[in-house]
């Protein structure tokens, strides 16, 4: 005997064209007390994106609404915060960039797109400034020398025939790999300093992350010594690494950020 259709497989698909599609499972899967899982099999099985675009598309060419029905967006949306009267100003698309979304990209894509799209600047600086540091750490480990005798041999191919054959291989020793390592994180650093520096032009004054910058502090002075000691045993120095830019004066907070990196002209 076949199972009876759910009641709320209809009021679940009610629920996700109401809000245009803009909506996750895990809410319409909260409201309804049911498994986000559920919902998904049955947006898939039933079509609800397609069905979706149809409505969407059949509105438009339909008459207009009466002017006395109320518009807007779903409940808590930010969509139109701060334009006069909450509504969005004349020509948004967002309801057109929104359906776009819904159509082409993968349900994860939408959901990662929803949960940044409230970020400041300064909440995105900050996400890249962890994430390149992050790095810099992470790459001492990787790109670690143990000492001069640290050969890395790699096979890189090989040929043969009737009258024999042979195998390529690429041979790193301790300086290649040594200096390609000083170069890469000299590089990351300078990026790191970059944002460092316009997250504190973004960033309120008593934003808590600015004393997190301290604990940087240490692992960068101890990179960049790394990187002064290398360089002079080799007479490798530049201008751009010996230079002091002011960088860890002002991760300490004891400049301001002007002046330790005026405005160019």
């Amino acid at each position: 005997m076949a199972r009876s259709r759910s009641p709320n497989r209809d009021k679940a698909f009610e629920i996700f064209k109401e809000c245009n599609g803009i909506i996750k499972n895990r809410t319409i899967a909260e409201q309804l007390g049911i498994s986000e899982k559920t919902v998904g099999g049955w947006k898939s099985k039933d079509k609800w994106i397609e069905k979706t675009n149809g409505v969407l598309q059949s509105n438009e060419r339909s008459t207009p609404l009466p002017a006395t029905k109320k518009k807007g967006g779903q409940l808590r949306n930010k969509n139109a915060v701060g334009n006069k009267g909450g509504s969005a100003p004349k020509g948004n698309k967002n309801a057109v960039t929104h359906g776009l979304f819904a159509k082409w990209l993968p349900e994860e894509s939408q959901e990662i797109m929803e949960a940044i799209q409230n970020r400041d600047q300064a909440d995105m600086l900050w996400d890249s400034i962890m994430f390149q540091y992050t790095a810099i750490i992470r790459a001492q480990k990787i790109m670690f020398v143990q000492d001069q005798d640290d050969m890395t041999k790699e096979k890189t191919g090989e040929s043969w025939g009737e009258s024999g054959g042979g195998e390529t291989f690429t041979v790193q020793f301790a300086w290649d790999k040594q200096v390609t390592f000083m170069n890469a994180q000299s590089r990351a650093m300078g990026e790191l300093r970059s944002l460092i520096k316009q997250f504190v032009s973004f960033a309120d004054e008593a934003d808590e992350r600015r004393l997190k910058l301290d604990q940087m502090q240490t692992g960068l002075e101890l990179t960049k010594a790394q990187l002064y000691r290398v360089k002079a045993e080799n007479g490798d120095f530049d201008d751009e690494i010996i230079e002091d830019d002011g960088f860890m004066d002002a991760i300490k907070g004891m400049v301001t950020n002007k002046e330790v990196w005026p405005d160019e002209d």
